[in-house]
């Protein structure tokens, strides 16, 4: 917080700081037990009518009252240091936009729009990273005729925490009332250290995701669009673990005949990234998941990847106990908002 010489706290941030990440002081509400103070860190995205509205680094907008303000300053956009690969959030976002490819996709200025038959919202959905070219009222308007056009809902996929994301974008799209549906976070760490974690004994490497593989996917009835999407990438591999009830057939519809674990990786230049890490239940806490990645990622060692990045759901607190084992940190967290009234749901 801001301090005068006089030992009195002050607010130095104004109007003209809209954009900007600050640290804010306020009174706490009346009658909430605990401190007298309450303290706010992320970026001011408005302030109007004696109301300043601040996003915080998980997507979380916090209102509060100028009359409530003690203390006031803007911060650096991006802490001085971070673990992990050193990397914009741009970077990441168009690596994670090649790992998920649409079947379709269309450019409205700095937009692209990517529709691939509702299969992932990352690949049915705005990754807006520039100027749509249109004023953004225009630009969302088009973007609902786009995906209406496919019977699709129109999202877009935006980001926040890291220097360069959008969090006056969803401080928009919040004031036009679209909401968000999901958040999750995009995780990053070394490669090698992942491919020293273990041997990953049993574990087969395939090019393709053959029936064994999307038997153990959590998404069943998997269409061809879907295995377009998820062969795509510019080197995209597929892990199995095979199951004590897998033979080798073709026929693996069976739950005793799936897998035990599986997983993806697509490596891309520098980056190689981690998806569909799934186990059997029943087999869960043996080390199937370490092993799945620590072979994928000797794969994408031996094609030049240096870092792998991963995304997590905020609420899956085995997996981000496990990826924090390996090394991995929070890069920056992802929301997808959508226009409630539009056609279904992904």
């Amino acid at each position: 917080m801001e301090i005068s010489a006089a030992g009195r706290l002050e607010v130095r941030i104004t109007t003209a700081d809209v954009g900007k990440r600050v640290s804010v002081r306020r009174l706490s509400e009346p009658g909430v037990a605990g401190e007298k103070f309450t303290d706010t860190v992320g970026v001011l995205t408005s302030w109007t009518d004696g109301v300043l509205l601040i996003t915080r680094k998980s997507g979380e907008c916090v209102r509060v009252a100028e009359s409530a303000l003690v203390a006031g300053k803007v911060v650096p956009s991006a802490p001085a240091r971070r673990r992990g690969p050193a990397t914009s959030y741009e970077e990441l976002a168009r690596v994670a936009a090649r790992a998920w490819r649409p079947v379709e996709s269309e450019r409205l200025g700095g937009w692209e729009l990517r529709a691939a038959g509702g299969f992932t919202r990352r690949a049915n959905s705005v990754l807006p990273l520039g100027d749509p070219g249109l004023p953004l009222d225009e630009a969302l308007t088009a973007v609902r005729r786009w995906y209406g056009e496919r019977g699709l809902p129109a999202y877009v996929q935006t980001a926040t925490g890291a220097e360069g994301t959008q969090e006056l974008l969803c401080a928009e799209l919040e004031r036009r009332g679209w909401v968000r549906e999901v958040t999750a976070e995009v995780w990053t760490g070394g490669l090698a250290p992942v491919a020293d974690l273990a041997e990953g004994a049993g574990v087969v490497l395939s090019r393709e995701a053959d029936e064994a593989w999307l038997a153990r996917y959590r998404r069943k009835g998997v269409s061809d669009v879907a295995l377009r999407v998820l062969g795509s990438g510019p080197s995209v591999w597929f892990a199995t673990v095979p199951g004590a009830g897998t033979t080798g057939t073709t026929d693996a519809t069976d739950a005793t005949d799936a897998p035990a674990a599986i997983g993806r990786c697509v490596v891309d230049g520098r980056w190689a990234s981690f998806a569909a890490v799934e186990v059997d239940p029943a087999r869960r806490r043996r080390g199937l998941a370490t092993a799945v990645m620590a072979a994928l990622a000797r794969r994408a060692l031996d094609e030049g990847a240096s870092a792998a990045w991963l995304q997590v759901e905020t609420d899956n607190a085995a997996a981000r106990a496990l990826y924090a084992r390996m090394g991995f940190t929070v890069h920056h967290a992802y929301h997808h908002y959508r226009k409630p009234g539009d056609a279904g749901t992904l």
